[in-house]
């Protein structure tokens, strides 16, 4: 950095240092290669050059002797040397890549959050509905919230004319939009597996893919079904709307190559053809970093947002990163008395998420009662074991559905969301 300050000489035996490295390196890596009488020369030069390092010989001979080990090197140095642009930077990306994956696996992991279990804390993949085409951000709007907030337009093309009309199943406990798992590409060039989509446009079927980790669910009930999530209520609202007929229609599922029986619903929107039937952006899930260090030293504690490999969980059935909060350490006793997560017989304390979902403030909406912790249950901790609920109560598998986590397989705590630019950007809660 302050070369410019150095004399003359200093910078000349500087110099001729790096090029005894490059020859050391290459009589060792080349001696059994090279003929006798050019490892000879090659060792004379480069013991010439070091003897004048080693004499403090003025600059003049240094550069005397390093032109000539150069000149010895030319004819020596094979592949190691002179080496091309593309070999130093073949060399320096394997170098930062080997780097990289080290602070991944033992310090800083980047996560990105997938779904919405942990929402609002964390967000996942998001969508913004345009009721109209002419609401749409335009061009240079969509640039920056592709920069900003990773947001990608969708929009449904009517290919004729007539009403928008949704597909759709009802549950006891929610509604779903029938969907094909098929190919695709993610940053136009990584395979990747994409969710495929049938609408309708009066009896045309119209096609579009989003990510697999989408919730078009969620959108389609905000948008169409009234806000309401309970798949049996919205089916006898939707039939005392007259907006349900009693015809189902039978969908071909591309990917599974299996029928779905749906019913369709109406939305009261008429299009002409060539006319956006529905236009939406899909907004990037939070991005942030785990910290894999301190759970080598600490245990995790209860209320953290809590990393966590899921192989050894039987219910999942996949390895695969999950993020959820603790909720339980071993020999804790959880209850959940809605919208209250009791543990050890008390509200459970250390997040403001808790505090949040009790008293159902703001966007969090309370921990509900179900699988292991239905209405009336009790379920202990395990030793060596964890459990995990998503602040997202009503929408997230969690514990409660597959079970505990083995201890070994806590991987780390969140640290800082860097992505994308918005209020939630900064330390994770």
């Amino acid at each position: 950095m302050f070369s410019f300050l150095m004399t003359q000489s200093a910078r000349a035996r500087r110099d001729a240092k790096n090029w005894l490295e490059v020859a050391d390196k290459v009589f060792h890596y080349r001696r059994d290669e090279l003929s006798e009488p050019d490892l000879q020369a090659l060792n004379q030069r480069r013991e010439e050059l070091r003897a004048r390092v080693r004499g403090k010989a003025d600059a003049a001979q240094i550069k005397l002797g390093i032109e000539a080990l150069e000149q010895a090197l030319h004819r020596t140095g094979g592949r190691v040397y002179p080496k091309g642009a593309m070999a130093d930077n073949v060399e320096f990306f394997l170098a930062a890549s080997i780097i990289i994956l080290g602070i991944r696996a033992f310090f800083v992991q980047p996560f990105k959050i997938p779904t919405n279990s942990m929402w609002p804390t964390y967000f996942g993949m998001k969508h913004e509905v345009y009721a109209e085409p002419a609401q749409a951000p335009g061009a240079v709007a969509q640039i920056f919230r592709l920069a900003a907030f990773g947001a990608t337009r969708r929009e449904v093309v009517a290919p004729t004319a007539g009403e928008l009309r949704i597909p759709f199943q009802a549950g006891e406990s929610r509604i779903t939009v029938p969907a094909g798992l098929v190919p695709g590409r993610k940053w136009l060039v990584v395979p990747t597996t994409v969710k495929e989509y049938t609408l309708f446009i009066g009896e045309e079927p119209v096609r579009f893919r989003v990510p697999a980790d989408f919730d078009f669910d969620t959108l389609a009930i905000e948008a169409f079904f009234g806000g309401q999530y309970r798949g049996a209520e919205t089916m006898m609202a939707l039939q005392k709307a007259g907006k349900l007929g009693e015809k189902f229609y039978t969908i071909q599922d591309r990917s599974s190559r299996k029928s779905v029986r749906t019913h369709l619903l109406g939305t009261g929107k008429t299009v002409r053809s060539g006319e956006i039937a529905l236009s939406f952006d899909v907004l990037t899930g939070d991005q942030l970093f785990v910290d894999r260090f301190s759970y080598n030293f600490f245990k995790p504690e209860v209320g953290q947002g809590f990393v966590f490999r899921t192989g050894n969980i039987k219910g999942i059935g996949q390895d695969q990163y999950y993020i959820k909060r603790l909720v339980g350490t071993p020999g804790d006793t959880l209850q959940i008395k809605e919208p209250v997560l009791l543990r050890n017989g008390s509200a459970n304390t250390g997040a403001e998420a808790f505090d949040l979902n009790a008293k159902r403030a703001g966007l969090y909406r309370g921990y509900q009662a179900s699988g292991l912790l239905a209405a009336g249950q009790l379920v202990t901790v395990p030793k060596d074991e964890y459990f995990a609920l998503g602040d997202n109560s009503y929408n997230s598998a969690d514990g409660r559905v597959w079970g505990f986590v083995p201890a070994k397989d806590a991987i780390g705590r969140p640290l800082f969301i860097y992505y994308p630019f918005t209020k939630r950007w900064g330390p994770a809660r």
